[in-house]
């Protein structure tokens, strides 16, 4: 046998030389023989002087799995060809002896290429007048895929498999190559991680999944040959359609050849030719508009996450790019998402507003100390399909636009371009917390009046006193001195504005960004601007934009005694070889947290924001009442939070907190901001929060607020 150290032009030379095909050296399936006729010896010697010496071989795309936060639930995966690696270890044997039988039975006597083979295909197809009988071995067929996809242009894409005798003796030459640096069993594992078997299946494992719904390593005899015998001809021997007589005989012929290889015995072979093929089809899901229907409200957090890899720069130089390195990166990305929390979020969403709603009602929940989102959920269905969806709400659209209810893709809870809805009173919160951090205590006073003139200058309107902005109270009872448990707690608009001018109305913009909110819109953009913030009055009362993601946050940080994290929705990622993935030498998906407010700060907004819920302040006085006292009442155990609706109850808020948990939930109309939820859906935000909160909590242990020290007190 001719020595493995012969170098690979020598050994393609040698064939030549010797004459088996007269200087031809012939395509697989394809291109004649006759196609290198007048090639000769010496020609085709210095064709290899011109051809690499070396396979450039670049990792196959995998699929990504995507997965909630037992690491066992899945969520969905990202793939462009779905593919698992596998080791030769764990596939069946069967597979292992299949494919050889069915692609190159002389694959463990030839070095990359089989002379016999190549002169008994010559003399066939010449006898035949055309191809009958290819000469690729299974090592150069891998080279073959190798080749395209490590291909960086079309160009070359093309090069790798078009019909020439120049890319056949490239094949030829690197196939030897790689025999002398790879064993046949790691030639074999690439080979079968590499073939393609139809349906979108690349390699073995993906195989095994779509057409039978097992692992590999479970592969039958029957189901082993079938699965070999595709790799020639996928759709030509598809088994999924009705006339399955090609794919059977295909899948016997190859039990015909395992059997003369000795691969299986006579008995085996009768046997499994005579088995009829049962096939236990599935489709893997892919992207989030797959999400199983079962769990299809998954979809809105799974888009989340979606837009926050996007924004990551340990995946890629821009969006498209991570999103592609998502989709080929063969990543095990283990999510936020908590499956029963989830259930509960959905449970008491849906309980209040169906499906069918024009009026979106949705809630996020966070986790304090690692901003780790653990639920999404909205009145919803996240589908594409909108062809049954009611009218637009806007009565200025045609009457044919439809609106985004029940199926939507918009993320209506955050992410992407979402700028989110006007938020109301909940951006009290920003003014007590600026108002604290500048040294004014809890128990800072000022009377109250029914309408207040403010400093600020605005346009005529409905709120203007001549050229001022002129707020006022919700109710007459509110009319007296307030201090920040009472203001807070009855949320009085002249005792905030009446703050907020007193600290500066940029200190309490600038808080809002420093807890994360962003602006979107055009005018929130030009109002949070240096020039103009100062000046934005209205800001404490959430004319501005936000989305429940944020919100949620926001409250997570104060449950954390004022220690902001990103909202994050993964747990861990892995890349294929089972290492955690890192950017900078840190975990991607650890959190990502620092200090922002002061402990006593946050201490000291959460109990006035105790106030709310109707739990009580533990160091001053609530004034007797709060506007949500029945988030206490039905959750039973330490709870802060802030309600909040806009002029007109165009939309109505709720964001609670414990110390485990936060969560933001609104009602709102994501199609026409115009169109009113009005008073009777009012409080519907409120108990959809502490319902969810006591559902998740339930089998949790009691955890208390920290007063705050006195310093921020008097």
């Amino acid at each position: 046998m001719t020595s493995r150290h012969l170098t690979v032009a020598g050994r393609v030379a040698l064939l030549i030389r010797a004459g088996l095909i007269a200087g031809l050296v012939v395509t697989g399936l394809t291109y004649p023989f006759a196609a290198l006729a007048g090639m000769g010896v010496k020609v085709g010697s210095e064709a290899l002087e011109n051809m690499p010496e070396r396979l450039t071989e670049t990792a196959p795309a995998q699929s990504t799995y995507v997965y909630a936060n037992d690491g066992k639930t899945l969520l969905t995966m990202f793939y462009e060809e779905h593919r698992k690696h596998v080791d030769l270890a764990n596939m069946s044997p069967f597979m292992i002896k299949a494919i050889v039988a069915a692609e190159d039975n002389r694959f463990f006597e030839h070095h990359g290429v089989d002379a016999k083979g190549v002169a008994r295909a010559f003399v066939a197809n010449q006898k035949a007048g055309g191809v009958s009988q290819g000469a690729s071995t299974l090592t150069m067929q891998y080279v073959r895929m190798a080749l395209q996809n490590s291909a960086r242009t079309p160009q070359e894409a093309l090069e790798a498999t078009e019909q020439t005798a120049a890319r056949k003796l490239r094949e030829m030459r690197l196939a030897i190559e790689v025999e002398q640096r790879l064993s046949k069993e790691e030639i074999l594992e690439r080979y079968l991680n590499a073939a393609y078997y139809g349906h979108r299946a690349y390699g073995v494992y993906a195989a095994s999944q779509v057409f039978f719904s097992k692992s590999p390593r479970d592969l039958t005899l029957t189901e082993a040959a079938l699965l070999a015998g595709l790799v020639k001809a996928p759709s030509a021997y598809d088994p999924a359609t009705k006339d399955r007589k090609a794919a059977t005989e295909r899948r016997n012929y190859v039990i015909d050849q395992m059997l003369k290889m000795n691969a299986i015995t006579a008995e085996q072979a009768v046997s499994a030719r005579r088995s009829k093929i049962k096939l236990k089809l599935s489709t893997p899901p892919n992207d989030c508009v797959s999400v199983s229907s079962r769990h299809n409200d998954w979809g809105f957090f799974c888009d989340y996450f979606k837009s926050w890899w996007r924004e990551q720069p340990a995946f890629g130089r821009n969006p498209l790019e991570r999103e592609e390195n998502l989709r080929r990166g063969g990543y095990r990305i283990v999510t936020s998402i908590d499956p029963a929390i989830q259930r509960y979020a959905m449970k008491n969403v849906l309980g209040k507003e169906r499906r069918g709603s024009a009026f979106a009602h949705g809630q996020v929940v966070v986790q304090p100390g690692t901003g780790r989102v653990l639920s999404m959920a909205v009145n919803r269905r996240y589908s594409l399909d909108q062809s049954a969806n009611g009218r637009h709400s806007d009565w200025r659209q045609d009457r044919d636009v439809k609106g985004n209810y029940p199926n939507t893709v918009n993320p209506l809870l955050g992410g992407g371009d979402m700028a989110g809805y006007q938020a109301g009173s909940t951006f009290k919160i920003f003014t007590m917390l600026a108002a604290l951090e500048e040294g004014m205590p809890l128990s800072t006073t000022f009377y109250s009046p029914q309408r207040y003139v403010s400093r600020y200058i605005t346009a005529p309107g409905p709120a203007t006193c001549g050229i001022h902005w002129c707020p006022k109270n919700s109710s007459e009872s509110m009319t007296g001195n307030q201090s920040m448990w009472s203001g807070f707690g009855k949320s009085v608009n002249t005792y905030f504005v009446q703050l907020e001018q007193r600290v500066g109305a940029e200190k309490v913009v600038r808080m809002a960004e420093r807890l994360g909110l962003r602006w979107r819109t055009a005018i929130d953009k030009k109002l949070a601007t240096k020039e103009h913030a100062s000046e934005w009055g209205a800001f404490t009362l959430g004319v501005s934009d936000a989305t429940p993601v944020e919100m949620a946050n926001v409250f997570a940080t104060l449950a954390a005694e004022g220690k902001y994290c990103e909202p994050l929705p993964v747990v861990s990622i892995r890349n294929p070889d089972g290492s955690h993935a890192l950017y900078q030498k840190r975990l991607i998906a650890a959190p990502r947290c620092h200090q922002e407010v002061k402990v006593n700060v946050a201490r000291a907004a959460t109990d006035a924001a105790r106030c709310v819920t109707g739990y009580g302040s533990a160091r001053g006085s609530c004034g007797g009442w709060g506007t949500s006292e029945m988030v206490y009442g039905t959750l039973g155990r330490p709870v802060a939070g802030k309600s909040g609706t806009t002029d007109g109850n165009k939309t109505a808020w709720f964001s609670g907190y414990t110390p485990q948990l936060a969560a933001s939930a609104f009602v709102a109309d994501p199609d026409n901001p115009e169109h009113v939820v009005g008073s009777g859906r009012s409080t519907m935000s409120k108990y959809t929060v502490a319902q969810t909160l006591r559902d998740a909590l339930k089998d949790k242990p009691r955890e208390n607020f920290k007063p705050p020290t006195d310093k921020y007190v008097w």
